[in-house]
């Protein structure tokens, strides 16, 4: 996410799949729409929740950003990269929604 080192395979999504899933036990992510560009689809994504997990701030979590897939000749997603504004993010769990 955001140039971060990347996960790689299954256990390395997994891991990050499990973070975000510990941090927030009540979290959604909707689908908001697909986007294809000239290199790769944008899925668009929101995710929404309470930062409950280990240290969490309890506060609510609204935030959006995207994915970018290349996909494979097996119709598979063979890249991801994620997007999202982390600083806003950041503000989010220290003060909430606003």
């Amino acid at each position: 996410m955001n140039d971060d080192k990347p996960a790689i395979g299954r256990a390395g999504i997994t891991e990050i799949a499990r973070g975000f899933m510990r941090d927030f036990p009540d979290m959604i992510v909707t689908f908001d729409k697909l986007e294809p560009r000239e290199e790769a689809t944008a899925f668009h994504w929101t995710l929404i929740g309470t930062n409950r997990g280990p240290g969490g701030t309890g506060n609510r979590v609204r935030i959006s950003g995207y994915e970018l897939w290349k996909i494979d000749n097996k119709g598979l997603i063979a890249e991801s990269k994620g997007h999202f504004d982390s600083r806003e993010y950041e503000r989010q769990l220290k003060h909430g929604v606003a």
